[in-house]
């Protein structure tokens, strides 16, 4: 593993200005793998979770009481919650560990300068030596310098503001309201009990992004848009951003495939960056894994574009529709008014925690079962083992609840984790396949159909 930053924790990925929330999906996903434990504490407890700390849209904050959680799609109770605050330093942290035991090593103060390939190998040059693969992920941000030189066509939408985060001390802090408060020349934010700020501008993303933001800048614009005349006595830290959303055409280029940030760019406003990014990469790595292992059925790493693709557009699409209704014109605020009604209702909470959450998004696996694309809810079996349990070794999963598939799952032992018995809840199914990355591949009650979605998703038997 190459890596640009010479040593991890930097001041942008540590407490408070590394703070981000994981949801929903991203909690189940780490869940899944035994990842989550070190970055927050699980609560033990088998009884429906309320969403706490739903989110936003645009500034406006859901009110968990609202969420109709019998309303959400194939719910069943589970012992995560659907919300962890957590920092980028300590989800770098748990990742790191996980891959030193798997025996990776990381090269940090590599930066990407040159990317050939031809039928059998990429090669990476960083000026000074070269590192050469079968594959090569380049999952380097936003600036992705692995995106640029394999040729990737990266379109989108320009800003419409200039966002700066800052980690400030200020003369007088209660003039300014603690959480998104939105004006009439766009927003800021301010973290209750500590000194970040951030500010958005509507200035068509103008400023000079090739230059740190000075003090005295900082403190106009927070001005402009707070309304206050409030007084910024030092910056320990700042940096700008923009609502810029761009996305490439395609997430493989022959040998070279991206994820995260390097594969699509958008705004921060409701999270959706680093939760779209670990999708990205449970998605990808089983099925990179098994086409290393010449063990993938013909065109499964196909598929890592075709289905997260229409999620990463979506995300910018979300982010688009927010900027839409801050914007400070008498259109967008007429649309702002408007949507604070409809939050104020139990359907309209609803479904912005379900697009939020992660909830919503189904992958077209070609199925008419409206469980099948979705991530799976984590299936009880009555004695206590639960679906998590079986992957946390990075296989898929067949559950078998009422002894249809006999001895046909047992074909993929190497490749399926089998588990058979009564659930404390079936959700009315036979038996249901789950592909690494926690997606459903098929439901049902047919063996011959469950073979034919093996074979599809996992191969021919292997051992």
């Amino acid at each position: 593993m190459l890596e640009r930053e010479q040593e991890p924790g930097s001041p942008w990925r540590v407490e408070p200005l590394g703070m981000r929330g994981l949801f929903g999906a991203s909690v189940q996903a780490l869940h899944r793998r035994g990842l989550l434990e070190p970055l927050h504490e699980v609560p033990d407890t088998d009884q429906p979770l309320r969403p706490r700390g739903v989110g936003h849209f645009a500034g406006m904050m859901l009110d968990p009481a609202d969420v109709d959680v019998d309303a959400l799609p194939f719910r069943l109770p589970s012992p995560v919650p659907e919300m962890v605050m957590t920092s980028l330093a300590a989800v770098e942290a748990v990742l790191a560990e996980r891959v030193v035991k798997l025996g990776v090593e990381i090269r940090r103060g590599v930066t990407a300068r040159a990317v050939a390939q031809d039928d059998e190998t990429v090669v990476v040059g960083d000026g000074e030596r070269e590192y050469a693969a079968r594959w090569v992920v380049g999952c380097d941000g936003g600036r992705s310098a692995v995106r640029k030189l394999a040729g990737f066509d990266f379109v989108g939408t320009e800003p419409q503001f200039t966002g700066y985060q800052m980690l400030a001390t200020f003369a007088d802090p209660e003039q300014l309201a603690v959480g998104f408060t939105l004006t009439a020349t766009g927003m800021y934010l301010r973290m209750p009990g500590e000194r970040r700020i951030g500010v958005m501008d509507f200035d068509g993303g103008a400023f000079d992004r090739s230059q740190p933001p000075t003090r005295e800048h900082l403190q106009a614009v927070l001005r402009r848009v707070s309304g206050t005349d409030v007084t910024v006595t030092d910056v320990q830290h700042a940096s700008s951003f923009t609502d810029r959303a761009m996305q490439t055409t395609t997430y493989r280029s022959g040998r070279v495939l991206l994820a995260g940030d390097a594969a699509h760019i958008m705004s921060p406003l409701g999270g959706q960056g680093l939760n779209t990014g670990i999708g990205d990469a449970v998605n990808l790595g089983w099925k990179l894994a098994t086409t290393v292992h010449g063990t993938a059925p013909a065109g499964l790493l196909d598929t890592y574009t075709r289905e997260r693709h229409p999620v990463g557009a979506a995300a910018l699409d979300w982010t688009r529709a927010q900027v839409a209704v801050m914007r400070p014109d008498p259109h967008s605020q007429a649309s702002q008014r408007m949507l604070r009604d409809l939050l104020g209702t139990r359907d309209g909470t609803t479904y912005v925690f379900q697009k939020v959450s992660g909830a919503a998004i189904r992958h077209d696996l070609g199925s008419d079962h409206p469980l099948v694309g979705r991530t799976a809810p984590d299936f009880r079996f009555e004695d206590g083992t639960r679906l998590s349990d079986l992957m946390q070794n990075g296989r898929g999963a067949a559950l078998d609840f009422t002894a249809v598939l006999g001895d046909s799952a047992a074909r993929w032992e190497n490749q399926l984790r089998y588990a058979t018995g009564p659930a404390t809840d079936d959700l009315g199914l036979g038996a249901v396949l789950v592909r690494p990355d926690g997606v459903v591949a098929w439901t049902g009650a047919d063996r011959r159909e469950f073979e034919q979605a093996a074979l599809r998703w996992f191969g021919t038997p292997q051992g």
